[in-house]
């Protein structure tokens, strides 16, 4: 069973790099999106305490219905053949992750930038961040775009393939769940504060140690990157300004990713309107220019085939371990 997931694995990762997330085709995530969003409009409704117990309880029961419709899909596949459940298992994994949607809704920033077009650029840059982006000039628009890269090359595609590569899709949807919880319910403004604090807080737990993995990859990605980028500068940012963040993992890769660059991230950021005071990350060597976009994506596919091989050697060393001892 071991050697099917493994194969799913890499496959699923593979295949991500390949279609990435098409706009046509059906998407799990979505379906999950609008189970929130149906929660959240029909139960957000009170203040207080009695807002928290139904936040919670959205959260238990979105986890349940997630857990048991991709835990008896792979079950009842890999129960008709061992083949057929490897190869839902490789479309479940691909589905998981968004390596290559990442990278393409952030380039599309960049083209808008080099374009000069600074309306298209919001709008762009609008449908990757939380922020508002309508008072933002082209490098605020580009330090969010870069920092939104950064971010979720944990949350979008390491930490989902630490999770899938532990405990398969399940574990990975599972995973995904709190994750867009999280970036759909957990901001800290009148609407949410009560609703979307279980779901916010269980993010911080689940993101816990990826974050710091994910950093770690991507200090590793700045030294076989190239000239263009810092290892050690990345690893001496990171250590320095890695809790500068209201969460306690959004600034672990934001710190890497702006010592690698050379770079300052971050700072007050309008959120709905309100202004949020937030300390910067890094250093202010040099100018924020587009082109850091394609650097940073560059960052995220190096940190990603790190990962994808760590974990696939880790499988494999318990494939062997188990066969020694049958």
């Amino acid at each position: 069973m071991l050697r099917f997931h493994l194969v799913a694995f890499v496959g699923g990762f593979l295949l991500d790099l390949v279609l990435g997330d098409p706009y046509w085709l059906p998407h799990p995530i979505r379906w999950i999106g609008r189970m929130i969003g149906a929660f959240e409009k029909h139960w957000n409704t009170l203040e207080g305490k009695t807002a928290r117990r139904r936040g919670t309880a959205m959260v238990v029961l979105c986890l349940l219905v997630v857990g048991c419709v991709s835990f008896f899909l792979l079950f009842f596949s890999y129960r008709i053949s061992s083949y057929l459940g490897m190869a839902v298992e490789l479309i479940m994994t691909y589905q998981i992750l968004a390596t290559k949607c990442l990278k393409k809704e952030s380039m599309k920033v960049y083209r808008y930038l080099q374009a000069e077009d600074l309306p298209g650029t919001r709008t762009a840059v609008s449908m990757i961040v939380g922020r508002d982006t309508e008072v933002l000039d082209e490098t605020g628009l580009t330090k969010a775009t870069i920092e939104t890269v950064a971010e979720n090359a944990s949350d979008g595609v390491i930490a989902p393939m630490i999770y899938t590569a532990i405990g398969g899709p399940v574990l990975g949807f599972l995973y995904k769940t709190v994750n867009t919880m999280d970036s759909m319910v957990g901001y800290k403004n009148d609407r949410y504060l009560f609703f979307g604090r279980s779901a916010a807080k269980l993010d911080d737990v689940v993101n816990f140690l990826p974050s710091r993995i994910s950093a770690l990859f991507m200090i590793l990605a700045a030294f076989l990157g190239g000239k263009e980028f810092d290892g050690k500068r990345a690893w001496r940012i990171h250590r320095r300004d890695r809790f500068l963040h209201a969460s306690p993992n959004s600034a672990q890769t934001e710190s890497a990713c702006a010592g690698a660059l050379g770079i300052q991230l971050a700072g007050d950021a309008s959120y709905f309107g309100k202004i949020v005071k937030k300390p910067y990350i890094g250093d202010d060597l040099r100018p924020v220019e587009a082109q850091d976009i394609c650097r940073v994506n560059k960052l995220l596919y190096i940190s990603a085939f790190l990962c994808m091989l760590v974990l696939s050697v880790g499988i494999l060393a318990v494939i062997t371990l188990i066969s020694s001892r049958c």
